[in-house]
């Protein structure tokens, strides 16, 4: 088991896989963001922010969720390495050279140093506040969750604090945009990885993936560029 992972498909096995997993965290963080959207001062924000951070099932996924993060990035790193000390002199890692393949494909390690850098950011302005640091945001509010006056964070003024930094603002929709461009590359490669695709169905996924990748990425900007211009007082 350990020769396979160390051997190129296997570590290309782990990168789709932790991928995979990542992007169905997407898509929960950002069905959860978006109600942030809601003009309801924060309370439907705050009941899910409340049930994420109290429910045992999700505390469990966090340190998992972290490892995918390591995984995919631990790997990803070795494979560019891998595919850089192969390529030698013919590397096209400028995307000059190749005109078949899309710009994504051949600058997935600048985008991903860009994620990087942008989840570093974000972890740091939320995460750590929430659950390391605390914060003054963080005062304790009354809501009603389903008829029941429930006591929870005020995640709601944090992040609408956050947002009303207009660096911040451009800081997560450059981020946001970034991660569109490494997911039109990322999902489509991560079924191919896994076997999911032929000729027909690589065309198909490869649309797909585009999709996917830029309602990501718009998704995400839409919510941080909203927050900041129509729910700061």
């Amino acid at each position: 088991m350990s020769n396979l992972f160390c051997s190129s498909i296997g570590k290309k096995l782990l990168m789709s896989l932790s991928g995979l997993f990542l992007i169905t965290f997407l898509v929960i963080h950002l069905a959860v963001n978006s109600l942030l959207l809601l003009c309801d001062g924060g309370d439907t924000f705050n009941a899910a922010a409340h049930f994420m951070g109290t429910n045992p099932l999700i505390r469990i996924m966090e340190p998992i969720l972290g490892l995918g993060f390591f995984v995919h990035i631990l790997y990803g790193s070795l494979i560019t390495a891998q595919n850089n000390k192969a390529r030698g002199s013919d590397k096209y890692s400028s995307g000059n050279k190749t005109t078949d393949v899309m710009w994504a494909s051949k600058n997935m390690w600048v985008l991903g140093l860009t994620i990087f850098a942008f989840l570093v950011v974000h972890v740091w302005q939320f995460w750590v506040k929430m659950k390391i640091t605390g914060d003054p945001l963080l005062a304790e509010t009354v809501i009603d969750i389903a008829g029941v006056k429930t006591q929870v964070v005020n995640a709601y003024a944090l992040v609408n604090a956050t947002f009303s930094q207009l660096w911040v603002v451009i800081f997560y929709v450059l981020g946001s945009l970034g991660l569109a461009l490494h997911l039109t590359h990322g999902f489509w490669s991560a079924f191919q990885t896994l076997g999911a695709s032929n000729n027909i169905w690589r065309k198909r996924l490869t649309i797909i993936g585009i999709i996917f990748a830029w309602a990501v990425g718009i998704g995400f900007s839409i919510i941080a560029v909203g927050q900041f211009l129509f729910f700061q007082s």
